[in-house]
Parts: C-alpha cells; structure tokens; sequence
C-alpha cells in the first residue's frame, strides 16, 4: 500500500492534483490523507467572524474547512468509485510545511503530490511558493501537477541527471514509476561536459539495474541547461519528468535562483522530485 499525501486549499488547482493523484494510482491499493491547514489570520474577519473570541475562530474555521474536505471527499469517491483506494482527512490550525514533515512520519508518506501555481505562459515561474518549499525543506519525494494539467497516463518519462548523485533507492524509485504504468524511460544528461569516473559508474549502474525496461540515454545540446530540458521534454513528448534535488545541485540552480535571473524556465507536465538530504537538514 502506498501512503500518498494531498495538500489543498480547496482551489481549482490543488483539486485537479488531487484527481491527477487517483488517476495516477489508480490500479494500485492507496491511502490518500487529504490535508488542510489554516491559521485565522489567513480568513477575512467578515461579518460571520466579527463577534468571536481567536478560539471561537479557531473552532468556527476548522468546523468550515472539515464540512468543505468531507464533502470533497464524498464528491471525489461518486467520481472515481475505486475500492482499492482509502481517502482520508486531516484539518489543522498549523502551517503547511510544518505539517506536512510531521504527516510524512506519522503517517510514513510515500508522496506528496500537490498543484502548482501555474505556468500558463513562458515568463511564469513553474513552481508555486508552497511547493517550492515542500521541496526544499520536506524529506518526501513530491509530484508538482501544474495548474489545468489533463491527466494522461504517464508513457514517456524523463529523467534529467548530471550522474553525481544515485542511490539505490533513486534506482528503485525509478523502477517501480516506470513499471506502474509500463513507461519507456528517457535518461538525459543535463552537462554537455565529458564525465568523470563516478559519473561514468553511476551511468553504468543506470544502464545495468534498469536493462530490462531499456532506458533510452540522451545527450542535451547547447548551454543553457532549462532550456535544453524543456526543449527535450517539448519534442519527445514527454508526460512525466523526474529529478533527483540536493541543495546546491543542477536542479536547485534551474529552479531556485533569483527570480529577476531566472523566469522563463517551466514546464506543462508533472515534475516528481527525489529528495536528497544532508542529516543536519533532517533533524
């Protein structure tokens, strides 16, 4: 059974990921721990409000949002009737990262998938704040739905690697994604620069683990890294794109540098993230 966390605020957004979500794993036996988080001065004081004492508040807000995920979830099981799947529910006065790294070891959460703030035009940044964070600072891998994503079974996915890092959890993780819906793997190489020794290993390990599902290795061309990427994933058609993250890596100078230096890299597919973590960032 696969444990898989659903951040939502309730938007168009966040509900399209949590339905990309059912789909995504739809042949398989999940847990799907829908997840709200509020703090009352995130509410406007209206009218309804201007009379309660702040734990009235609290209380009046966690009731709405509670009565609004109950009745999601009952919508959600008449659209997708799937008995191999559990949808759950957690509403709390608390901010949203730090619920999130607590869920993800009190409930041993496999994913976090969320939506994005949106990439509908080439100067958008890709990634929304919150998911920019549940990245950066959350031990779990995450899925970022972009905004009014359609949901298309997952049979070109792209991992992008520089060959430093790979564990032999980054090489399970790959197997099982590809296996879950009989993907063909593409495996591009994010530096145009010759390889050194590791690299060449970690390549090799690449190769030889995942021989049976006959990864397709690339190449990228030109210098500007997102823009290879991004090119690579237009023209091959890819549905799914997949990165390992450690800070400082190829993947965080792409994603999270100044925003004034960097506005036109994004994508339109789902974008999964495997976590990598130095112990003093876990504690």
């Amino acid at each position: 059974m696969k444990n898989i966390l659903l951040p939502t605020d309730f938007s168009e957004n966040s509900i399209n990921a949590i339905k990309y979500a059912l789909r995504f794993f739809e042949k398989r036996n999940c847990t799907f721990y829908l997840l709200h988080t509020f703090t009352p001065a995130a509410y406007h004081s209206g009218k309804a409000f201007q009379n309660f004492t702040s734990m009235e508040l609290v209380h009046a807000t966690r009731d709405a949002a509670a009565e609004r995920i109950k009745n999601l979830i009952t919508n959600l099981k008449a659209e997708f009737n799937n008995p191999q799947h559990h949808l759950k529910w957690v509403v709390d006065f608390n901010l949203l990262i730090g619920k999130i790294r607590s869920m993800v070891k009190e409930k041993n959460i496999d994913l976090i998938i969320m939506g994005t703030q949106g990439a509908t035009g080439a100067k958008e940044i890709f990634l929304g704040t919150h998911t920019m964070y549940t990245i950066k600072k959350v031990n779990c891998p995450v899925l970022a739905v972009p905004s009014g994503y359609h949901y298309k079974k997952p049979e070109e996915i792209l991992f992008a690697t520089d060959y430093k890092i790979l564990r032999s959890q980054d090489l399970r993780f790959l197997e099982y994604y590809i296996g879950l819906h009989s993907a063909r793997l593409h495996i591009l190489n994010v530096y145009t620069e010759n390889l050194d020794e590791q690299q060449r290993e970690h390549r090799k390990q690449l190769s030889e683990f995942l021989k049976d599902r006959k990864p397709v290795f690339h190449l990228t061309e030109g210098d500007d890294i997102p823009e290879a990427v991004e090119a690579f994933q237009k023209e091959n058609n890819i549905d799914l794109m997949m990165m390992v993250h450690k800070k400082h890596s190829f993947f965080e100078n792409i994603l999270f540098k100044p925003v004034i230096n960097q506005l036109v890299y994004h994508t339109n597919v789902p974008f999964m993230v495997m976590p990598v973590r130095e112990k003093q960032s876990e504690q």
